[in-house]
């Protein structure tokens, strides 16, 4: 099984709060859970992926794709193939979880921006779209899953008829996307966030449909660490957008 490559002060920080959890008794997955919203994500795939189960392998990868959203631009690629790596296994000891399907799907959609070959893309972007729709018929209140299918049809779209006709993105699919993840988790201001993205995504003409989800999400409480990082980029695209 692959490992974490930690910096000094983020290996002695992870090893510190594996000793205080092992202290008072063995790591569970609502463990990491909390770590992870609270922005420790090292700490939270480490004790995630010794588990070594399917919905902890799978909380694993989710860790290691929103740390890769921080890490500094050179580690990042390689955190997001061990992300899809944390997926690949979870996958391999069940197929149906789907919080494993959407993570890898997840992990294959930030990937792709390292990858400049075209077909290959739309290939990966095809792979992609059938591990999320395989998350949301295992679990339709998957609400992460519905904000991916918006944003993979939306940049999709942006990207001509060319992709479109290779993949089957529509524009049509992106609302009603994030409508339905909207509706499953109101207090997610992520949801509001990515959405603006989503519609920003087919053009600056989308500006004022997008700036009240920018606003929405900026008004909203964060629920973890994560949601705050996104309320922050909400409010920067709103200074951006007057």
């Amino acid at each position: 099984m692959s490992t974490l490559t930690l910096s000094a002060p983020k290996y002695a920080a992870a090893l510190f709060t594996l000793v205080a959890l092992g202290m008072a008794g063995a790591a569970s997955l609502s463990d990491a859970q909390k770590l992870l919203d609270q922005g420790k994500w090292q700490e939270a795939a480490t004790i995630a992926a010794g588990m070594n189960n399917a919905p902890a392998l799978a909380l694993a990868a989710e860790s290691t794709s929103l740390g890769s959203k921080i890490a500094p631009e050179s580690q990042r690629k390689a955190l997001l193939e061990q992300a899809q790596g944390y997926a690949d296994q979870a996958l391999k000891l069940d197929s149906n979880n789907a919080k494993a399907n959407f993570e890898k799907a997840r992990a294959m959609g930030r990937l792709i921006q390292y990858n400049n070959n075209l077909l290959q893309s739309l290939g990966a972007g095809k792979e992609m779209k059938r591990l999320l729709d395989k998350a949301v018929s295992l679990d339709p209140k998957m609400a992460p899953a519905y904000v991916a299918l918006g944003l993979w049809n939306a940049e999709l779209v942006a990207k001509g008829s060319a992709a479109t006709f290779m993949t089957g993105a529509n524009k049509n699919n992106i609302v009603p996307n994030f409508e339905r993840a909207v509706a499953l988790e109101p207090s997610n201001l992520t949801h509001r966030y990515e959405y603006g993205n989503a519609l920003m995504a087919l053009g600056k003409s989308n500006k004022a449909a997008a700036l009240p989800q920018y606003q929405k999400a900026a008004s909203m409480a964060p629920i973890d660490y994560w949601t705050k990082l996104d309320q922050e980029a909400a409010k920067d695209k709103i200074s951006s957008l007057k």
